[in-house]
Protein backbone atom coordinates (compact mmCIF):
# COMPACT_ATOMS: atom_id res chain seq x y z
CA UNK A 1 0.00 0.00 0.00
CA UNK A 2 1.50 3.13 -0.77
CA UNK A 3 1.81 6.13 1.46
CA UNK A 4 0.56 9.47 1.66
CA UNK A 5 3.47 11.64 2.28
CA UNK A 6 1.67 13.93 4.32
CA UNK A 7 2.84 18.36 4.39
CA UNK A 8 5.34 18.84 7.32
CA UNK A 9 3.84 20.97 9.80
CA UNK A 10 4.94 23.85 9.19
CA UNK A 11 4.41 23.88 5.45
CA UNK A 12 0.88 22.94 6.57
CA UNK A 13 0.51 26.38 8.86
CA UNK A 14 1.83 28.16 5.87
CA UNK A 15 -0.76 27.34 3.50
CA UNK A 16 -3.84 27.49 5.98
CA UNK A 17 -2.43 30.85 6.55
CA UNK A 18 -2.57 31.77 2.99
CA UNK A 19 -6.06 30.18 2.96
CA UNK A 20 -7.10 32.15 5.45
CA UNK A 21 -5.63 35.19 3.56
CA UNK A 22 -8.04 34.47 0.17
CA UNK A 23 -11.05 36.58 1.93
CA UNK A 24 -9.06 39.41 2.83
CA UNK A 25 -7.21 39.75 -0.62
CA UNK A 26 -10.41 39.19 -2.62
CA UNK A 27 -12.30 42.29 -0.49
CA UNK A 28 -9.30 44.31 -1.48
CA UNK A 29 -9.03 43.67 -5.33
CA UNK A 30 -12.96 44.46 -4.81
CA UNK A 31 -12.81 47.14 -2.75
CA UNK A 32 -10.58 49.28 -5.69
CA UNK A 33 -12.63 47.89 -8.83
CA UNK A 34 -15.64 49.04 -7.01
CA UNK A 35 -13.83 52.32 -6.04
CA UNK A 36 -15.24 55.08 -5.01
CA UNK A 37 -18.32 53.46 -3.22
CA UNK A 38 -19.26 56.89 -1.57
CA UNK A 39 -18.35 60.78 -2.03
CA UNK A 40 -14.83 61.60 -2.23
CA UNK A 41 -13.48 64.86 -0.04
CA UNK A 42 -10.45 67.05 -1.13
CA UNK A 43 -8.93 68.43 1.96
CA UNK A 44 -6.27 71.30 0.98
CA UNK A 45 -4.81 73.34 3.67
CA UNK A 46 -4.18 77.05 2.83
CA UNK A 47 -7.61 78.39 2.12
CA UNK A 48 -9.69 79.92 -0.90
CA UNK A 49 -8.14 81.49 -3.46
CA UNK A 50 -5.22 79.58 -2.55
CA UNK A 51 -2.99 77.21 -4.90
CA UNK A 52 -4.07 73.79 -3.79
CA UNK A 53 -7.80 74.78 -3.73
CA UNK A 54 -7.82 76.50 -7.00
CA UNK A 55 -6.14 73.21 -8.72
CA UNK A 56 -9.01 71.14 -6.29
CA UNK A 57 -11.58 72.70 -7.83
CA UNK A 58 -10.64 72.49 -11.01
CA UNK A 59 -10.25 69.02 -11.33
CA UNK A 60 -12.89 67.73 -8.83
CA UNK A 61 -16.00 68.15 -11.26
CA UNK A 62 -14.22 66.07 -13.87
CA UNK A 63 -13.54 63.27 -11.42
CA UNK A 64 -16.72 63.30 -10.07
CA UNK A 65 -17.62 62.84 -13.78
CA UNK A 66 -15.81 60.23 -14.18
CA UNK A 67 -16.28 58.59 -10.97
CA UNK A 68 -20.24 59.26 -10.68
CA UNK A 69 -19.75 60.01 -7.14
CA UNK A 70 -19.97 63.65 -5.85
CA UNK A 71 -16.27 64.96 -5.14
CA UNK A 72 -16.69 67.37 -3.19
CA UNK A 73 -13.40 70.43 -1.64
CA UNK A 74 -12.94 71.66 1.82
CA UNK A 75 -10.47 74.07 3.34
CA UNK A 76 -8.65 73.66 6.15
CA UNK A 77 -6.35 76.31 6.37
CA UNK A 78 -4.49 77.85 9.59
CA UNK A 79 -1.41 75.78 11.88
CA UNK A 80 1.32 76.73 9.03
CA UNK A 81 -0.91 74.42 6.68
CA UNK A 82 -0.71 71.56 9.37
CA UNK A 83 -4.76 71.44 10.18
CA UNK A 84 -5.56 69.43 6.78
CA UNK A 85 -2.89 67.03 7.09
CA UNK A 86 -3.45 66.05 10.56
CA UNK A 87 -7.21 66.12 9.37
CA UNK A 88 -6.73 63.22 6.78
CA UNK A 89 -4.00 61.35 8.72
CA UNK A 90 -6.53 59.99 11.12
CA UNK A 91 -9.00 59.81 8.17
CA UNK A 92 -10.44 56.33 7.06
CA UNK A 93 -7.44 55.08 4.72
CA UNK A 94 -9.75 54.10 1.79
CA UNK A 95 -9.23 56.32 -0.82
CA UNK A 96 -12.71 58.10 0.29
CA UNK A 97 -10.51 61.55 1.96
CA UNK A 98 -8.04 63.30 -0.56
CA UNK A 99 -5.30 65.51 1.03
CA UNK A 100 -4.08 67.84 -1.98
CA UNK A 101 -0.90 70.20 -0.57
CA UNK A 102 2.02 72.30 -1.65
CA UNK A 103 5.26 71.01 -1.75
CA UNK A 104 5.51 71.94 1.38
CA UNK A 105 4.11 67.83 2.54
CA UNK A 106 7.60 67.26 1.97
CA UNK A 107 9.25 69.79 3.07
CA UNK A 108 7.98 70.44 6.34
CA UNK A 109 9.85 66.80 7.58
CA UNK A 110 12.87 68.79 7.19
CA UNK A 111 12.04 71.78 9.50
CA UNK A 112 9.74 70.49 11.76
CA UNK A 113 9.56 67.57 14.24
CA UNK A 114 6.84 68.06 16.56
CA UNK A 115 3.86 68.13 14.08
CA UNK A 116 0.62 65.73 15.22
CA UNK A 117 2.08 63.54 11.93
CA UNK A 118 4.23 62.70 10.24
CA UNK A 119 4.97 64.15 6.94
CA UNK A 120 6.69 61.02 5.02
CA UNK A 121 5.33 58.17 7.12
CA UNK A 122 1.82 59.20 7.69
CA UNK A 123 0.76 59.50 3.90
CA UNK A 124 1.21 57.79 0.81
CA UNK A 125 2.04 59.99 -2.42
CA UNK A 126 -0.89 59.24 -4.79
CA UNK A 127 0.29 61.55 -7.76
CA UNK A 128 1.50 65.16 -8.99
CA UNK A 129 -0.98 67.59 -10.40
CA UNK A 130 0.87 70.89 -11.02
CA UNK A 131 3.67 73.19 -10.86
CA UNK A 132 4.35 77.12 -11.26
CA UNK A 133 6.43 80.03 -10.15
CA UNK A 134 6.51 82.04 -6.95
CA UNK A 135 6.62 85.70 -7.07
CA UNK A 136 9.67 87.18 -4.39
CA UNK A 137 8.02 90.94 -3.39
CA UNK A 138 8.18 93.64 -1.38
CA UNK A 139 6.09 96.20 0.27
CA UNK A 140 6.17 98.97 -2.23
CA UNK A 141 6.90 101.42 0.84
CA UNK A 142 10.38 99.42 1.33
CA UNK A 143 11.70 101.78 -1.10
CA UNK A 144 13.38 98.27 -2.93
CA UNK A 145 12.83 98.14 -6.64
CA UNK A 146 14.66 95.08 -7.80
CA UNK A 147 16.39 91.57 -6.97
CA UNK A 148 19.59 93.68 -6.88
CA UNK A 149 18.51 95.86 -4.49
CA UNK A 150 17.26 93.56 -2.19
CA UNK A 151 20.14 91.81 -2.15
CA UNK A 152 22.61 95.08 -1.64
CA UNK A 153 20.26 95.75 1.48
CA UNK A 154 20.76 92.81 2.93
CA UNK A 155 24.49 92.57 2.55
CA UNK A 156 24.83 96.51 3.73
CA UNK A 157 22.92 94.81 7.18
CA UNK A 158 23.52 91.67 7.73
CA UNK A 159 20.98 89.56 9.61
CA UNK A 160 18.99 92.69 10.09
CA UNK A 161 16.18 92.72 7.46
CA UNK A 162 13.15 90.49 7.87
CA UNK A 163 11.12 88.41 5.96
CA UNK A 164 8.41 86.11 6.01
CA UNK A 165 6.17 83.14 5.56
CA UNK A 166 3.16 80.60 5.61
CA UNK A 167 5.13 79.27 8.81
CA UNK A 168 7.92 77.29 9.17
CA UNK A 169 8.46 74.15 6.65
CA UNK A 170 6.18 75.69 4.26
CA UNK A 171 7.68 75.90 0.43
CA UNK A 172 7.32 79.87 1.14
CA UNK A 173 9.32 79.38 3.81
CA UNK A 174 11.73 76.80 2.00
CA UNK A 175 11.68 79.02 -1.20
CA UNK A 176 13.07 82.20 0.96
CA UNK A 177 15.83 80.15 2.52
CA UNK A 178 17.40 79.02 -0.76
CA UNK A 179 16.82 82.83 -2.21
CA UNK A 180 18.93 83.57 0.60
CA UNK A 181 21.59 81.16 0.43
CA UNK A 182 21.77 81.50 -3.32
CA UNK A 183 22.04 85.52 -3.44
CA UNK A 184 24.45 84.86 0.10
CA UNK A 185 22.33 86.93 2.35
CA UNK A 186 21.68 86.75 5.74
CA UNK A 187 18.29 87.56 6.80
CA UNK A 188 15.68 87.30 10.07
CA UNK A 189 12.35 84.71 9.64
CA UNK A 190 8.99 85.86 11.08
CA UNK A 191 6.93 82.91 10.05
CA UNK A 192 3.06 83.72 9.96
CA UNK A 193 0.38 81.60 9.78
CA UNK A 194 -1.25 81.40 6.37
CA UNK A 195 0.35 83.19 2.76
CA UNK A 196 -1.98 85.80 2.89
CA UNK A 197 -0.78 87.13 6.65
CA UNK A 198 3.18 86.66 5.32
CA UNK A 199 1.89 89.08 2.62
CA UNK A 200 0.09 91.53 4.75
CA UNK A 201 2.93 91.77 6.83
CA UNK A 202 5.36 92.75 3.94
CA UNK A 203 2.59 95.71 2.37
CA UNK A 204 2.78 96.80 5.91
CA UNK A 205 6.48 96.95 5.80
CA UNK A 206 6.71 94.71 8.92
CA UNK A 207 9.19 92.23 6.93
CA UNK A 208 11.04 93.44 4.06
CA UNK A 209 10.37 90.69 1.55
CA UNK A 210 8.64 87.29 1.51
CA UNK A 211 8.33 84.74 -1.23
CA UNK A 212 4.32 84.19 -1.84
CA UNK A 213 2.09 82.38 -4.02
CA UNK A 214 0.96 84.18 -7.28
CA UNK A 215 -2.78 83.35 -6.75
CA UNK A 216 -2.45 85.23 -3.34
CA UNK A 217 -0.59 87.63 -4.17
CA UNK A 218 -1.44 88.87 -7.63
CA UNK A 219 -4.11 90.99 -6.44
CA UNK A 220 -1.56 93.22 -4.21
CA UNK A 221 0.51 93.31 -7.09
CA UNK A 222 -2.22 94.93 -9.31
CA UNK A 223 -3.52 97.28 -6.42
CA UNK A 224 -0.17 98.89 -6.38
CA UNK A 225 0.50 97.50 -2.43
CA UNK A 226 3.64 94.81 -3.52
CA UNK A 227 6.37 95.00 -5.89
CA UNK A 228 7.26 91.49 -7.82
CA UNK A 229 11.09 91.41 -7.55
CA UNK A 230 11.18 88.42 -9.89
CA UNK A 231 9.66 85.06 -10.29
CA UNK A 232 11.21 81.94 -8.80
CA UNK A 233 11.10 79.53 -12.11
CA UNK A 234 13.43 79.65 -14.54
CA UNK A 235 10.91 80.93 -17.20
CA UNK A 236 9.34 83.83 -16.73
CA UNK A 237 5.47 83.19 -16.36
CA UNK A 238 2.13 83.79 -18.30
CA UNK A 239 0.49 85.48 -15.57
CA UNK A 240 3.31 88.28 -15.16
CA UNK A 241 5.22 88.59 -18.31
CA UNK A 242 7.16 91.54 -17.91
CA UNK A 243 8.89 90.33 -14.42
CA UNK A 244 12.31 88.84 -14.63
CA UNK A 245 12.91 84.78 -13.21
CA UNK A 246 15.60 85.49 -10.29
CA UNK A 247 17.88 83.84 -12.63
CA UNK A 248 17.94 86.91 -14.93
CA UNK A 249 17.36 89.71 -12.00
CA UNK A 250 20.61 88.68 -10.01
CA UNK A 251 21.33 85.14 -8.76
CA UNK A 252 21.92 82.98 -11.95
CA UNK A 253 20.72 79.66 -12.25
CA UNK A 254 18.00 79.92 -9.67
CA UNK A 255 15.22 77.80 -10.17
CA UNK A 256 12.43 77.13 -7.35
CA UNK A 257 8.88 76.16 -8.62
CA UNK A 258 5.46 75.35 -6.17
CA UNK A 259 4.22 71.95 -6.96
CA UNK A 260 0.85 70.30 -6.10
CA UNK A 261 -0.01 66.56 -5.31
CA UNK A 262 -2.46 64.08 -3.84
CA UNK A 263 -1.92 62.05 -0.82
CA UNK A 264 -4.05 59.43 0.80
CA UNK A 265 -3.49 58.19 4.51
CA UNK A 266 -1.13 55.09 4.73
CA UNK A 267 -2.64 51.97 5.16
CA UNK A 268 -4.69 52.86 1.74
CA UNK A 269 -4.72 49.86 -0.28
CA UNK A 270 -2.15 49.80 -3.51
CA UNK A 271 -5.02 48.65 -5.91
CA UNK A 272 -7.03 52.35 -4.50
CA UNK A 273 -3.72 54.09 -4.85
CA UNK A 274 -3.32 53.14 -8.32
CA UNK A 275 -7.08 53.54 -9.00
CA UNK A 276 -6.80 57.41 -8.03
CA UNK A 277 -3.68 58.03 -9.96
CA UNK A 278 -5.07 57.08 -13.08
CA UNK A 279 -8.03 59.35 -12.80
CA UNK A 280 -6.23 61.94 -11.56
CA UNK A 281 -4.18 61.75 -14.69
CA UNK A 282 -7.17 61.52 -16.84
CA UNK A 283 -8.75 64.68 -15.29
CA UNK A 284 -5.47 66.81 -15.52
CA UNK A 285 -4.80 65.29 -19.43
CA UNK A 286 -8.54 66.58 -20.80
CA UNK A 287 -8.71 70.08 -22.59
CA UNK A 288 -11.48 71.76 -20.45
CA UNK A 289 -9.30 70.79 -16.88
CA UNK A 290 -6.13 72.04 -18.96
CA UNK A 291 -7.71 75.49 -20.54
CA UNK A 292 -8.56 76.32 -16.50
CA UNK A 293 -5.62 75.36 -15.37
CA UNK A 294 -3.65 76.96 -17.98
CA UNK A 295 -5.40 80.60 -17.10
CA UNK A 296 -3.62 80.53 -13.72
CA UNK A 297 -0.07 80.04 -14.55
CA UNK A 298 -0.35 76.48 -14.07
CA UNK A 299 1.82 73.65 -15.40
CA UNK A 300 0.38 69.80 -15.27
CA UNK A 301 2.89 67.24 -14.36
CA UNK A 302 2.91 63.45 -15.32
CA UNK A 303 4.00 60.61 -13.14
CA UNK A 304 2.77 57.26 -11.73
CA UNK A 305 2.78 57.23 -8.16
CA UNK A 306 5.54 55.37 -7.78
CA UNK A 307 7.22 58.09 -9.60
CA UNK A 308 5.78 60.53 -7.48
CA UNK A 309 6.53 59.08 -4.36
CA UNK A 310 10.34 59.17 -4.99
CA UNK A 311 9.74 62.78 -6.21
CA UNK A 312 8.49 63.51 -2.96
CA UNK A 313 11.39 61.99 -0.98
CA UNK A 314 14.16 63.59 -3.24
CA UNK A 315 12.43 66.89 -2.67
CA UNK A 316 12.10 66.45 1.54
CA UNK A 317 15.80 65.27 1.00
CA UNK A 318 16.56 68.71 -0.92
CA UNK A 319 14.67 70.67 1.96
CA UNK A 320 16.88 68.43 4.48
CA UNK A 321 20.10 69.82 2.82
CA UNK A 322 18.56 73.69 2.77
CA UNK A 323 17.39 73.40 6.31
CA UNK A 324 21.34 72.44 7.66
CA UNK A 325 22.91 75.15 5.12
CA UNK A 326 21.20 77.77 6.40
CA UNK A 327 21.70 76.32 10.09
CA UNK A 328 17.77 75.70 10.95
CA UNK A 329 17.16 73.31 13.45
CA UNK A 330 13.61 71.68 13.34
CA UNK A 331 11.36 73.21 15.29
Amino acid sequence: MTKVKLPHRRQFLHLAAAVAALPSIASAVALAQDYPTKPVRMIEPFGAGGGPDIISRAVSPKLSELWGQPVTVENHPGAGGTTAPALVAKSLPDGHTLLVNTSAQAYSAAFMKNLPYDPLKDFIPVAPLTSQAYVLVTGTSSGITSCQELIAAAKAKPGELKFGSAGIGTGTHVGAEKFNLAAGISAVHVPGDTAPAAIADAVAGRTAYTVAPISYALADIQAGKLRVLGVTTKKRTSLLPDVPAIGEAGVPGFDYPIWYGVWVPAGTQTGVVDKVAQYIARALASPDVRDRLAKDGADPMSMTHQEFARFVMSESESAARIAKAAGIKSQ
